[in-house]
């Protein structure tokens, strides 16, 4: 692959009309108190998007037990008002709709789809949810012990799921984005009843409240409605922590996390890399793109199709508030573990060296793109980027400009990109699973390894 030329691209003619694609203009309310409302009519389909987020997630986990703001987004479905877990969840799937929460490291969105005519059964779910949940005791004790037995399950039957958790833990080590969100064995264990009723009233209230609403509606009487149900409403009682930003990584590090019997090695190789405001947004999803955001990536041509050494290699970028973690994650069987790991290696600086080729660079801004434009078709989708975008503090502009900034990046700038974000192959942080007693002595020419068995109820040694 010759290197990125300076010299403009020559794009495919789909590429001009993608770059229009923008966020209609909603009508945004904030209250004294601090809750945002952001509404917009949408009338082609008689349907209401909802997404309602609060800001917090799992940095806001107090020490030791990590998983308590999981443990709150998923009770807030298990009754709420004056209806237990059966009635909330019979009230819901009655209407024909969809109501569902999920947590981030920084975040607890709630995201509804209702029929027009059921907006105002929406506006009453969702102000029960977040003003009155009901928080019992037995259903917090069911899900909390759930939530263990499905760790535990996973190191028997969903290793991927669990690798970029022991990476990321081991990458922040004792940073907040090192945080397992769903918590782990011992964190979840260590949580009580008390611990989720105070950390309701400590994290959760009307300054960190965003919610929008998008669809068949009048904007007006939504406004008014929101209004009334969270006017009055107090604001969480606790300040949001300080998240510090992480230092990138020097050399190399390895964690081994000891799989007796695996027939196949996982392996997470990972460093800091950017956070979501980073200025050159568009040049860098256009090289992950390419090295290993699509089923035709670099990664997967040469580790996969060429060398037949796995089904699945990709790389990721994660962008919080501060800069998240870069990461290159495979699996191979036990007997090519090394050669594996080598060639993602040597792909990633070959990547740093060499760029890609002008034609590489117009399909993946094609790629991206024609999977962008889809992302902003639907009422639940706007309703999604709205509430988002406010959440963090970003503006309308943050997807407005994508396109053309896709469209334009210069090979220059994608390569200068790849070589300040991307880490050398010799500055990088190891979280393998695999069978110890045949890849220990192996994997020891990576760096220092340390080492635990996958049975301990932690992520971290």
């Amino acid at each position: 692959m010759k290197r990125l030329l300076a010299t403009g691209l020559l794009l495919v003619s789909g590429l001009a009309s993608a770059q229009g694609v923008t966020l209609p203009e909603p009508q945004i309310v904030a209250l004294e108190n601090g809750a945002t409302f952001i509404v917009h009519e949408k009338r082609d389909v008689p349907l209401v998007g909802i997404s309602a987020i609060v800001r917090g997630g799992a940095v806001t986990d107090p020490e030791g037990k990590a998983g308590l703001a999981s443990l709150l987004a998923s009770m807030l479905e298990k009754g709420a008002g004056e209806r237990d877990a059966a009635a909330f969840a019979e009230t819901v799937d009655a209407a024909g709709a969809t109501l569902s929460t999920r947590v981030g490291l920084e975040s607890i969105t709630i995201s509804g789809e209702f029929l027009s005519k059921d907006v105002g059964l929406a506006v009453e779910l969702l102000t029960d949810m977040l003003r009155a949940p009901a928080l019992d005791r037995s259903e917090f004790v069911k899900l909390r012990d759930r939530q263990i037995d499905l760790i535990s399950a996973a190191k028997d039957t969903n290793l991927p799921g669990l690798l970029p958790l022991y990476g990321a833990a081991w990458l922040f080590a004792d940073h907040p984005y090192g945080t397992a969100v769903d918590g782990d064995e011992t964190s979840l264990a260590n949580i009580a009843h008390r611990d989720l009723k105070g950390f309701y009233e400590d994290f959760v209230g009307a300054d960190r409240l965003v919610i929008s609403v998008v669809g068949d509606i009048d904007a007006p009487e939504i406004i008014t409605a929101l209004t009334e149900a969270f006017a009055d409403w107090r604001p969480a009682a606790q300040p949001l922590p300080d998240v510090p930003a992480a230092e990138p990584q020097s050399g190399r590090r390895v964690l081994l996390i000891d799989k007796p019997g695996a027939t196949q090695t996982y392996f997470w190789l990972g460093n800091v890399g950017v956070a979501r405001d980073f200025a050159q947004r568009a040049e860098l999803d256009i090289a992950n793109t390419l090295f290993g955001g699509r089923f035709t990536s670099l990664l997967v041509d040469e580790m996969r199709t060429k060398a037949g050494l796995t089904y699945s290699a990709r790389s990721s970028l994660s962008r919080p508030t501060q800069p998240g973690s870069f990461a290159i994650v495979s699996f191979t069987k036990t007997d090519t573990t090394i050669v594996a790991i080598d060639l993602a290696l040597d792909l990633l600086e070959h990547m740093r060296e060499e760029g890609f080729s002008e034609e590489l660079v117009t399909s993946g801004k094609n790629y991206i793109l024609g999977q962008f434009a889809p992302r902003l078709e639907t009422s639940s989708q706007l309703a999604g980027q709205f509430s988002g975008l406010q959440a963090a503090g970003l503006d309308a502009s943050y997807i407005n400009d994508y396109g053309a900034a896709i469209a334009g990046a210069a090979g220059e700038d994608i390569q200068s990109v790849i070589t300040s974000v991307y880490p050398a192959a010799d500055d990088l942080v190891f979280a393998i699973i695999g069978d110890a007693e045949l890849i220990r002595n192996d994997i020891a020419k990576y760096g220092p390894v340390t080492e635990m068995a996958i049975t301990e109820p932690r992520f971290t040694p």
